[in-house]
C-alpha cells in the first residue's frame, strides 16, 4: 500500500527578524504565503526506512536520516510505537536550498502520508507539534494558505487572503544555507540594537483585500541584506526582474531564490522571459498563491 501527498512551496511576503536568542534561534514575524509549486511525497510499505528522490537538483537532497521526510517518519512512528518501515519517494519540483521551504514541505508531506498509511488518527494539533519539532517552517508546510508565524516561526495564526497573487521565481545556481544566512545577519547586526519583530498592519491589510499593488509596496525581508552579502549576484537578478516590469521583488526567505510579485499572468510571462534572457538566473518558475497545504492525492 502507498499514499501520496502534495505539498506546496512558500514565499515570505514579510520576514521580520529579531536579535539572536540564547538558544541560537531568532524571534520572527514571518508572514507565509503558500504558492502553487509542489513536491509530491509517496510513502509505501517496505522492509525498512529508505528515501529516494527525483526531479530538479535531486542529487542535492540528502537520502539518509537527516532528511526531514525521514525524520518525520521516525517521529510519528516513535510516538505510536510503530516500525518506521516505509519507502519515502520525493518527486521534487520546489527549488532545493532555495528559501522556499522545499525540505520542510517534504517533512510535512511524509508526516501526513504516514499518518494516512498507518491510520494513526493523529490530531491536527499532534501533527503540528511534530512539525514544530522538525523545523520552524514545517508547520506552515502542513497548513498552507497564509499565516503569520511567530516565535521562531512555528506558532501560526491563519491570515485572510482576499484574492490571487501572481509570482515569478528566479532560481539561482546553487543553494544558500539557512544557518549561514542567519549567521551573516548576526554579523551585519553586530553593535546595533535590533527591534522586536512585528507584522506590518499595511501588509496584512493588503493580503486581506487581495490588493497586489499594496502588497508590492510592503514586501520586506530582513534576511535579504545577509543573503546579498553572501551572494552579491542576487542584486543583478532583483534589478533584472524590476527592469522587466515586476512592481516588486525580494529574496525569498534565506534565498537564493528571488521572488517577483506581478499584477497578472501576462506580466508574469513577460518578466519570466526577460529574467531568463538576462542571464542572472538559471531557471524561472511562475505560480499563483495562496495554495492549499499538505494534501493527500
Amino acid at each position: 500500500m502507498s499514499v501520496t501527498v502534495r505539498v506546496p512551496a512558500k514565499v515570505n511576503v514579510q520576514l521580520a527578524v529579531g536579535a539572536a536568542r540564547p538558544d541560537g534561534f531568532h524571534d520572527l514575524a514571518n508572514v507565509f504565503l503558500a504558492v502553487g509549486l509542489y513536491d509530491e511525497v509517496t510513502v509505501t510499505e517496505a522492509d525498512e526506512l529508505r528515501v529516494t528522490c527525483e526531479g530538479p537538483d535531486a542529487a542535492e537532497v540528502p537520502l539518509d536520516r537527516t532528511n526531514l521526510a525521514a525524520r518525520a517518519v521516525l517521529a510519528l512512528a516513535e510516538r505510536h510505537g510503530l516500525a518506521p518501515a516505509v519507502h519515502v519517494h520525493i518527486a521534487k519540483d520546489i527549488p532545493v536550498a532555495g528559501g522556499m521551504a522545499g525540505g520542510s514541505a517534504d517533512g510535512a508531506g511524509a508526516l501526513v502520508a504516514c499518518d494516512a498509511l498507518w491510520g494513526t488518527g493523529a490530531s491536527r494539533d499532534e501533527l503540528l507539534e511534530i512539525c514544530a519539532g522538525l523545523g520552524s517552517d514545517v508547520p506552515f508546510s502542513l497548513v498552507g494558505g497564509a499565516a503569520l508565524g511567530t516565535g521562531r516561526g512555528e506558532r501560526l495564526t491563519p491570515l485572510e487572503v482576499g484574492g490571487t497573487f501572481h509570482w515569478v521565481f528566479a532560481v539561482a545556481d546553487g543553494g544558500l544555507s539557512t544557518p549561514a544566512v542567519y549567521g551573516e545577519f548576526d554579523r551585519l547586526a553586530r553593535g546595533r540594537e535590533i527591534p522586536g519583530p512585528v507584522a506590518s498592519a499595511d501588509l496584512l491589510a493588503a493580503l486581506a483585500k487581495g490588493d497586489a499593488d499594496a502588497l508590492a509596496a510592503t514586501l520586506t525581508n530582513d534576511l535579504q541584506p545577509a543573503a546579498l552579502s553572501l551572494r552579491p549576484s542576487l542584486a543583478d537578478t532583483l534589478a533584472a526582474g524590476r527592469a522587466a516590469g515586476a512592481p516588486a521583488g525580494l529574496v525569498s526567505g534565506s534565498g537564493p531564490t528571488t521572488a517577483f510579485l506581478v499584477p497578472d499572468e501576462e506580466t508574469g510571462a513577460r518578466v519570466a522571459k526577460a529574467l531568463l534572457a538576462s542571464g542572472t538566473c538559471r531557471a524561472v518558475r511562475v505560480a499563483g498563491s495562496p495554495a492549499a497545504g499538505a494534501t493527500v492525492v
